[in-house]
Order: C-alpha cells, then sequence, then structure tokens
C-alpha cells in the first residue's frame, strides 16, 4: 500500500501521485463491481495463502520489516499480476497470519491505470523502480533495505542485473558474501487489498482492527 511502502523505502520518494482533482481517489469501501472482486479475492487468498510458510512455500520471500500499519511484505518477483489469483506481494502480521495483498502491472506494459477485475482505475498508484536488497549476519538474521536506481547505477550496479557488489561500494555492507538477495522492484502501478476483515474498507490505507507491534515504526526502513 501507498502509506506502507512510503514508510519502508527509507525516506525515499517513490511514489507519484495519480490522483487529479478531476479524478478524485474513491471511498476505501469496495462499491459496485468491486464488491465481488474483493469478496472472491479475500476467500480465494485466505484459503491458499492463509500464513507466512503458505506464501514461502508458493515463491514468496520476506523483503520488509514490519511497517506501522503491522504489515510485512513478501514478493515472489512476480510483478505482472495476470489475475486476481496471483497478486505480485502478501503482507503478514509478525505472527505469520495474512493481512493483506498487492497486485501490480508493470507500466512498461501500460502507461495508463489499469481497468482490471471491475476495480475503478484510480486505485492503482504508481511506484517508480528502485532497489531492494536482503542481508545476512553470522547467525542468520535478516536486515532489509531499500536504495534508489540511480544510486545503484552509480555505484556500478546494473539494474537488469543486480549484483551484490555496488552495495559494498555504497559502503551499505562490508561484505557481499553477507547480501542474501537484490533484486529491483520495477515501475509498477501497484494496488493494495486487504484480505482480513476491515471496518474502514478493503481499499483502506489501515486496519483498526490490526495492531502493530511494539518495534513495528522503529523496525521500518
Amino acid at each position: 500500500m501507498i502509506t506502507r511502502f512510503a514508510t519502508l523505502l527509507l525516506g525515499l520518494v517513490l511514489t507519484l501521485s495519480a490522483a487529479t482533482q478531476a479524478d478524485p481517489t474513491p471511498a476505501p469501501k469496495p462499491q459496485g463491481t468491486e464488491v465481488a472482486f474483493v469478496t472472491s479475492m479475500q476467500k480465494d487468498l485466505m484459503a491458499r495463502f492463509p500464513t507466512a510458510q503458505d506464501a514461502i512455500k508458493a515463491g514468496y520471500f520476506r523483503y520488509t520489516n514490519e511497517d506501522n500499519t503491522g504489515a510485512i511484505s513478501y514478493a515472489n518477483l512476480q510483478w505482472q499480476s495476470s489475475d486476481p489469483q496471483h497478486p505480485s506481494q502478501l503482507w503478514y502480521d509478525v505472527n505469520g497470519k495474512l493481512l493483506g495483498a498487492d497486485f501490480s502491472v508493470l507500466k512498461s506494459s501500460s502507461p495508463n491505470k489499469p481497468s482490471l477485475w471491475g476495480v475503478d482505475p484510480q486505485r492503482w498508484d504508481s511506484f517508480r523502480a528502485h532497489v531492494h536488497y536482503i542481508l545476512t549476519d553470522s547467525s542468520g538474521k535478516e536486515t532489509y533495505g531499500a536504495t534508489s536506481v540511480a544510486k545503484f547505477v552509480a555505484a556500478g550496479g546494473d539494474a537488469d542485473n543486480p549484483t551484490a557488489a555496488p552495495l559494498v561500494k555504497m559502503g551499505i555492507v562490508k561484505d557481499a558474501a553477507s547480501v542474501k538477495r537484490v533484486f529491483v522492484f520495477p515501475a509498477i502501478w501497484d494496488l493494495i487489498v486487504w484480505v482480513t476483515p476491515n471496518p474502514n474498507g478493503a481499499f483502506a490505507d489501515k486496519n483498526p482492527l490490526v495492531k502493530p507491534s511494539k518495534n513495528a515504526e522503529t523496525d521500518s526502513m
């Protein structure tokens, strides 16, 4: 979600405002044809990915700390969601319970906001490309971070084939061996939806029923 990602990305301004005065963002509760999409999606994803371990078995991996909404994000690097059964990201609470999902469409394949599954196109937000990395220490504990593509490339990185070496040059890590994963989060249109019930609406930024842990904000990137 936009609020969630803005917190996660090291304070970088990585989102583009797509709303205009003529086309305001609709209310967070599903409307009209959106109701069927949300109802079906929630039932399906809760059945298939109720826990973080289910997501991992399906090819998703954790790449963020808990944010100030209580969500921890998992991605599978499949940034073109072909249907509501294939979210590009899933988010879980600290206990591994499914909270919500992101669906995405590559901006390279869709210059305009997507019109899919009966969802109002104004609900899709825009993200610029950026680089994420996952570090591990000697105990196996993971640390998550992100940087801009410009900084990564300036350090000798290749956005089409990212490696650990630029992170060493940037001073993010001393040893490339401690980089577990580095990947480019491409420019996308992104749709966030709560899977767990949310009285504020399935498309809301936050959920009053989800209580972040005491470390959520301090651990957020």
